[in-house]
């Protein structure tokens, strides 16, 4: 395994490699990160992994300087899943010239987190955008449970670039919790409310399979899960999985929540 910090280090490492899998992260790895990096060494001759804490998609500093780290075990995990190359750029390396042209989200794109979290995708646009100038690689893999950010990183990549952003399936644990970095910030007994959550929303999922979807039912269903649940919710909603717009049928379309387990933002989507 190749530790590369350098961009430099980067054009000599790569420069005979053909076929790489990226799998982009901000470290504090968990199951999910491992599930993408196996889906890359599965599909391509070569899987480069990146750390790097992205300080322009966070809207909050407080959020930035609090997000979890642990690179000592980072290293023994991609150590043990025998990952090809590990980049850890600083933020000189990603940053290191202005964009001529802002990257700014068209309107229809301003929903979901994009409401609630003023600049984090052009964030993480910019730095994807950057990222994959610097690593050009063949295929880069991304989760699901992001799944505002998968569709517009995928939308802007892959038009300006013949990478391939390829989707992979959340991760959860046994209690459906979706697997995220951001779960290491919550307690034992948070992360069990977090998991009830989870599964509330599988089954309302399969309640609407059946009803039809109202703006009134919504309304209920986020009244019912902050008095139950003791939570802060920016949206619950309903939306096509292909285009983002609203929807009144579940079929095609999935559940989007984003809500607060004490001052801590979990995301997900059913």
């Amino acid at each position: 395994m190749k530790i590369l910090i350098k961009n430099k280090d980067i054009n000599e490492a790569l420069k005979n490699v053909s076929n790489l899998g990226f799998v982009p992260t901000m470290g504090c790895l968990h199951k999910g990160h491992e599930y993408l990096i196996k889906q890359s060494k599965k599909k391509c001759n070569r899987t480069l992994v990146s750390i790097f804490i992205n300080p322009t998609q966070f809207n909050n500093k407080k959020d930035y300087l609090s997000y979890p780290k642990n690179l000592k075990k980072d290293l023994n995990i991609l150590k043990k899943l025998k990952v090809n190359f590990v980049y850890i750029p600083n933020k000189k390396d990603i940053y290191s010239f202005k964009r001529k042209k802002a990257i700014v989200l068209k309107k229809e794109n301003k929903i979901l987190c994009a409401k609630f979290r003023k600049g984090h995708f052009e964030g993480v646009i910019d730095v994807m955008d950057r990222l994959t100038n610097i690593i050009k690689p063949n295929k880069i893999f991304m989760g699901e449970k992001d799944y505002q950010q998968l569709l517009l990183v995928k939308k802007f990549i892959e038009k300006k670039n013949k990478t391939k952003i390829i989707s992979c399936k959340t991760v959860r644990n046994k209690n459906r919790l979706a697997l995220s970095s951001r779960n290491q910030l919550l307690n034992k007994r948070d992360l069990i409310k977090a998991g009830k959550i989870a599964k509330e929303l599988f089954y309302f999922k399969i309640f609407l399979k059946n009803s039809k979807i109202t703006k009134n039912l919504l309304h209920k269903k986020i009244e019912l899960l902050k008095k139950k649940f003791d939570i802060k919710i920016d949206y619950l909603d309903i939306r096509n999985k292909n285009s983002l717009k609203p929807s009144l049928n579940i079929k095609n379309s999935k559940i989007f929540i984003a809500y607060y387990i004490n001052n801590v933002r979990l995301i997900d989507n059913f």
